[in-house]
């Protein structure tokens, strides 16, 4: 399982989550099944916290890991490179007060996390501070657990491309794809 993952992605074609250096591999099996469950890609920027072969991992992703549309890249500049001029990048935090409900979401775009411990680095969310999210919280924790937040924004995402979930939001991967 040890590898680069899919060579080539359609990032237009559907929405894309990408994880900044996660730490947990349960965390990316968790979140690899959910894109599975709403066919979106998942890309993943190094370095990982864990081997893809890590058994936590893969009991988490169970057996929906080869359906899933993913990579691994060595920086997110190589993503930007990659996903072009045109395309839109959101940055989920737990440091900033704009709830991740006021973007409008469309195919496309890319939903970006950072890791478990530490978050996306402040250097990046200085850089763009206009495409900056959080899942406002009102209780006595800090943050939630990375699977849950990608969890939240991509079905916040997805319902609203979907037309509140009423129509198919982009063409399907074949089941056996």
């Amino acid at each position: 399982m040890e590898q680069k993952g899919m060579a080539t992605l359609d990032y237009a074609r559907s929405l894309n989550i990408v994880l900044v250096e996660p730490e947990i591999p349960g965390n990316t099996g968790s979140i690899g099944r959910l894109c599975v469950g709403l066919d979106i890609t998942l890309t993943l920027i190094e370095p990982l916290g864990f081997s893809l072969e890590d058994k936590y991992m893969r009991r988490a992703g169970l057996d929906y890991w080869p359906h899933l549309k993913w990579r691994t890249l060595p920086d997110l500049e190589a993503l930007w490179g990659l996903a072009g001029p045109e395309a839109r990048f959101f940055y989920f935090t737990t440091k900033t007060d704009r709830p991740y409900g006021e973007v409008q979401y469309r195919p496309g775009d890319f939903l970006v996390f950072g890791k478990e411990t530490k978050g996306l680095p402040e250097s990046l969310l200085r850089r763009f501070p206009e495409r900056v999210f959080t899942i406002p919280m009102y209780g006595k924790t800090r943050s939630l657990n990375l699977a849950m937040s990608v969890g939240i924004v991509a079905y916040e995402a997805v319902r609203q491309v979907s037309d509140g979930f009423s129509k198919t939001p982009w063409p399907m991967s074949p089941p056996d794809a």
